[in-house]
């Protein structure tokens, strides 16, 4: 940590399917010394996707979502452009990142959503698919994101220390993010998420509304408020204010462990995925020649000398670095988050301390 310059991190293990350990080192503002401890809320960055992906799962499972039904069947966004592949992306795609939506558009509130490529023809990694994907699941059940996550899967699976949402009181939890040792630019950077929601957070005092219960016209309705207690450039559009499916989970390493153990155990419970459901989110869903990895449903798959393993990584502003690793076969995984932006480098080398492997992924 101190060589790579990572003030803070947290790890968990699963073994046998449980929860077996957990650990924080270091501090979770390198300016304040505030230590990292047991309840200390981490940003999730991309890690959040599996975690979103399992209830969409989950619905799937209740039939009120349908794998291969168009998207547009049940949420068409006005932010989507003109083109005759629109209508052809699934669910699935979105779990398998085959829409051919860009990850982010560079200007999303005067840029129209359209895929670069037919769906199901190519792997392009997709934030934009997710928070269309959330905006279905929001018509659905009626919920918002962090209500639906909560309702379906949080509180069963003791997941209570976690939110895609923002108050007060998680902001008080949360990590900070650090630059790399070599970056001498002076203070603290730009925190990311964490500026949008405090532009957001006023409006939501003022109308008694937390942020966790916001949906899509919510933000809209929010956004030039939020706007007007932002530094210029932070609140772009109402997906910057509000809880974000692809990006925004902030948890305790703990929690994410638990959503592994649902991941990686095999005698699942009656709230849990159906085993065949399970099962298809951990095995390729699409053959593309020359791919050096596969893409499960909210997973990727990479073949290693022990096996195949499902793992997924995360980076939200550059200065968050986290990562999960499961091997479901033997009923183990590893979680790591990190508060800075060489994090990436120390996962790396607790994976291969701690599990042996040395992914490929790791190198590209």
């Amino acid at each position: 940590m101190q060589a790579l310059g990572v003030p803070g991190v947290g790890v968990a293990v699963v073994e046998a399917g449980r929860l077996a350990w957990s650990r924080g080192f270091g501090v979770t503002h390198a300016e304040r010394g505030t230590p990292v401890e047991g309840n200390t809320l981490w940003e999730a960055a991309s890690l959040s996707k599996p975690v979103f992906a399992y209830t969409v799962l989950q619905l799937v499972d209740r039939g009120e979502l349908a794998l291969d039904a168009p998207l547009v069947k049940y949420a068409r966004p006005a932010y989507l452009g003109e083109s005759p592949w629109i209508e052809r992306i699934t669910v699935r795609d979105v779990l398998r990142h085959t829409t051919g939506l860009p990850n982010w558009r560079k200007d999303p509130a005067n840029e129209p959503l359209v895929p670069a490529v037919a769906p199901g023809t190519r792997i392009d990694y997709s934030g934009e698919a997710f928070v269309w994907l959330q905006l279905a699941v929001e018509a659905v059940t009626g919920e918002s994101l962090d209500q639906a996550m909560r309702r379906l899967l949080f509180e069963l699976a003791g997941m209570h220390d976690s939110s895609y949402g923002w108050d007060a009181a998680l902001a008080a939890r949360s990590t900070y993010g650090h630059r790399a040792p070599d970056d001498t630019q002076p203070g603290m950077p730009a925190q990311g998420l964490r500026e949008a929601w405090d532009a957001a957070q006023p409006v939501a005092d003022a109308w008694r509304k937390p942020l966790s219960t916001w949906r899509y016209a919510d933000a809209e309705r929010a956004l030039p408020l939020a706007r007007a207690n932002a530094k210029p450039g932070v609140v772009n559009w109402p997906s910057d204010i509000l809880a974000n499916s692809a990006a925004s989970l902030r948890c305790t390493v703990q929690d994410y462990a638990r959503l592994m153990t649902l991941v990686v155990h095999a005698t699942p419970a009656a709230w849990e995925l159906k085993p065949a459901t399970r099962n298809a989110m951990l095995a390729p869903q699409i053959a593309l020649p020359g791919r050096w990895t596969e893409k499960g449903l909210g997973w990727n798959i990479e073949a290693t000398r022990i096996g195949p393993v499902l793992y997924h990584s995360g980076s939200n502003a550059g200065i968050f670095k986290t990562f999960a690793l499961g091997d479901a076969a033997r009923q183990r995984a590893i979680v790591i988050m990190t508060n800075a932006a060489n994090g990436n480098v120390l996962y790396r080398r607790i994976v291969r301390a701690a599990a042996g492997l040395d992914l490929l992924a790791f190198d590209l």
